[in-house]
C-alpha cells in the first residue's frame, strides 16, 4: 500500500514536466475547473500541548477540486487527513509543575472535509494560463471533522472516548471552521504549487479527551480502566492536591500547512470535443472594432 502511494505521488510530481509536452493548443479550452494534491503538517492546540502552546507537529495530506466562478473568487471542495498528538512529558517547566504531573498523553488520526471560499489578490486573467506568475489568496469555509483520541496504558493501545475518562459521552464529530492565507506559483500553463496555512476552529473540546477543570469522582466512572486513564497522576508521583484536569472555556483547534501540486483540467471535455470554449481571435478582433 506504500509502494502504492509513493507511485502515485511520484507520478504526480513529474507530471508538470510531461505536461511541458503537451501539444500547445489544449490551453485554448478553457480550464476554470483545478484539482490539487499534496502534503504538509498539522499542529494541535488543546490542553495537550508540547514548549508553550504549540503542540507537536505531525503529518496531513489533502486533495482538493476547485472551480473559478469569477476570475477572484473560487471555491473548493477538500480532503484532509492529519494526525495529532500530545504529551503532558513534553510540557516546559521543571518536574513538579502541574502538567507534567498531570501526566496525559493521546494521539489521534483525523478526517476533515470542507467547502472553502477564496478571494485571490489579483484577478486571474482572461484565460487561465494569464493568470500571475505569483498570487496570494485569502480562504474560510464550513467544514466536518472526525478524531479519535487513543492512548497507551500498560503497553496497549486504548481508543478514549468509549471509556469515558471524564464520564462523559462525547461525539467524535465536529463542526470546523477553516480560516487562512495562501499563494499560488505558477510552474506552466497547466500547473501551479499551491501553498496554504489555514487554523480551524473547532465546537469540541475533547480532541484530547481533556476538557473537565477537575478529576471526576472515581466512582462516578464505569469501569476500573476508565478511573486508571482518567487520574494518571499516581504513575508520576502520588498526587498531593485536587488538581486541574482541563480547561473547560475553550474549545480545541488545529492549524494545517501544507504544499500542494494543483492542475487546471478542462472540465467541459465530455461535450464537443471539436468546438472550442474560448475563441481568442474572434475575442481580439471583437475588442479591437469597439476601441475603434
Amino acid at each position: 500500500m506504500k509502494r502504492n502511494i509513493v507511485s502515485v505521488v511520484t507520478l504526480i510530481l513529474f507530471m508538470p514536466f510531461l505536461g511541458q509536452a503537451q501539444d500547445f493548443r489544449s490551453v485554448r479550452w478553457n480550464r476554470d475547473l483545478m484539482v490539487n494534491l499534496g502534503v504538509g503538517t498539522s499542529t494541535y492546540f488543546g490542553e495537550i500541548t508540547g514548549s508553550g502552546d504549540l503542540g507537536k507537529l505531525n503529518p496531513s495530506v489533502i486533495l482538493g477540486a476547485e472551480y473559478y466562478f469569477t476570475k477572484r473568487f473560487s471555491a473548493r471542495g477538500q480532503f484532509a487527513w492529519f494526525r495529532t498528538s500530545g504529551d503532558d512529558a513534553d510540557a516546559p517547566g521543571n518536574e513538579e509543575d502541574g502538567r507534567r504531573v498531570r501526566n496525559l498523553s493521546f494521539a489521534s488520526s483525523n478526517f476533515e472535509f470542507s467547502a472553502i471560499g477564496i478571494i485571490n489578490l489579483v484577478p486571474q486573467g482572461f484565460r487561465f494560463e494569464d493568470r500571475p506568475g505569483i498570487n496570494l489568496h485569502a480562504f474560510a469555509g464550513v467544514g466536518v471533522m472526525r478524531f479519535n483520541p487513543t492512548t497507551e496504558y500498560l503497553g496497549k493501545r486504548y481508543t478514549l472516548q468509549p471509556i469515558e475518562t471524564e464520564g462523559v459521552r462525547y461525539s467524535r464529530v465536529t463542526p470546523v471552521i477553516p480560516v487562512g492565507l495562501g499563494a499560488r506559483i505558477k510552474l506552466n500553463p497547466f500547473y501551479n504549487l499551491l501553498i496554504e496555512g489555514g487554523y480551524r476552529f473547532t465546537f469540541t473540546d475533547y480532541m484530547d479527551d481533556v476538557s473537565a477543570l477537575r478529576y471526576p469522582d472515581p466512582a462516578s466512572l464505569k469501569s476500573d480502566l476508565a478511573r486508571a486513564l482518567s487520574d494518571r497522576r499516581a504513575e508520576y508521583a502520588p498526587p498531593t492536591t485536587i488538581g486541574r484536569r482541563g480547561n473547560p472555556d475553550t474549545n480545541d483547534g488545529y492549524f494545517l500547512l501544507n504544499v500542494s501540486l494543483q492542475y487546471y483540467i478542462p472540465w467541459e471535455v465530455n461535450k464537443n470535443p471539436q468546438k472550442k470554449l474560448y475563441n481568442r481571435d474572434k475575442y481580439l478582433r471583437k475588442k479591437c472594432k469597439f476601441r475603434n
